[in-house]
């Protein structure tokens, strides 16, 4: 059988703003190959345009910031490819949306793909995120992650996965027993063992990301930590964990709810993510009929990380 390396791609791009981004991105998830992809971008000062000022203004005090949600899909899919296109389109109809871009990607490009753009991120008091590629020398007390994307959600770019991190940072305990529910790159994962967890399970549906992630862990030297499995929380009992993270979007987190909060220990955290501020009361709601509390939270721009706890913990 042909492997996934050696297949042309077709890439589906978008640039969105925060709000199209999960709308976007639900459509990625449906059709493309190892979910949807955000990358956000920092635009050199004299190299934009007027109407990327208009479509992405610069936080105040902040850096302009390119936003673009894309999908890939095998090249020889022509179906799946003009099916997300009519996909789009509709879409469009909506809200205000720019016309895909589309390119085919040869056997050695796509990984290329992702490299484009990418930094060092220094998120929190001690997190580091370090692309592959790039050679980068620690100060005392950082924590490296390595991370090779591949075609997997999860490079450290997106607000939502940033908050994770944050919240990682602040509420895990050296011991801890850690889910990953749709680990994407694992990034979440690795960086769960090395501030001290006990044991990991990085669960995700998609065979891409769970091949990227196992080789992220490895990459990472965390193979005795971190165990990555395909599925999800609502296909087997995985047992209880005193912290459970669901970098999803908000109306997974929704549906998941009663899963989540059954693989929550009693005492234990969730940490809910992918969630626009406008969609809080759903996943509140949803969490409240499942027996959690949202206790903190934690926001970037539009996005919101939720910690909840079992009610009357």
């Amino acid at each position: 059988m042909e492997s996934k390396t050696s297949l042309c791609w077709i890439e589906v791009s978008v640039a969105v703003d925060a709000e199209a981004a999960e709308a976007v991105s639900a459509l990625f998830e449906q059709y493309g190959e190892g979910g949807a992809v955000i990358e956000e971008i920092p635009l050199r000062p004299g190299l934009v345009d007027e109407a990327e000022l208009r479509d992405a203004p610069p936080p105040e005090g902040g850096i302009l910031i390119r936003r673009v949600a894309k999908a890939f899909l095998p090249a020889d899919d022509r179906a799946r490819l003009e099916a997300l296109q009519q996909a789009l389109w509709h879409l469009s109809q909506l809200r205000p949306l720019p016309e895909p871009q589309i390119r085919e990607l040869g056997p050695a490009d796509w990984a290329e793909a992702w490299k484009s753009g990418y930094q060092v991120l220094k998120l929190g008091q001690r997190l580091r995120i370090v692309p592959s590629w790039i050679a980068y020398a620690p100060e005392p007390g950082e924590v490296i992650i390595t991370l090779d994307p591949g075609m997997a959600f999860g490079t450290g770019l997106h607000p939502t996965t940033q908050l994770c991190l944050q919240a990682l940072e602040e509420l895990l305990v050296r011991g801890m027993r850690v889910l990953d529910v749709g680990t994407g790159s694992g990034i979440l994962s690795i960086a769960a063992a090395k501030l001290g967890a006990a044991e990991v399970l990085a669960v995700d549906i998609e065979a891409i990301a769970v091949r990227t992630a196992r080789e992220n862990v490895t990459l990472n030297g965390v193979d005795s930590t971190v165990r990555v499995e395909q599925g999800s929380v609502d296909d087997a009992d995985r047992g209880r964990y005193d912290l459970v993270l669901a970098n999803i979007l908000a109306e997974i987190n929704a549906r998941l709810a009663p899963h989540l909060a059954q693989h929550t220990a009693a005492d234990g955290w969730l940490v809910a993510s992918g969630i626009l501020d406008v969609r809080e009361p759903l996943v509140e709601r949803a969490f409240g009929l499942a027996g959690l509390e949202i206790v903190r939270r934690w926001q970037q721009e539009d996005w919101l990380a939720l910690g909840a706890r079992h009610i009357g913990q």
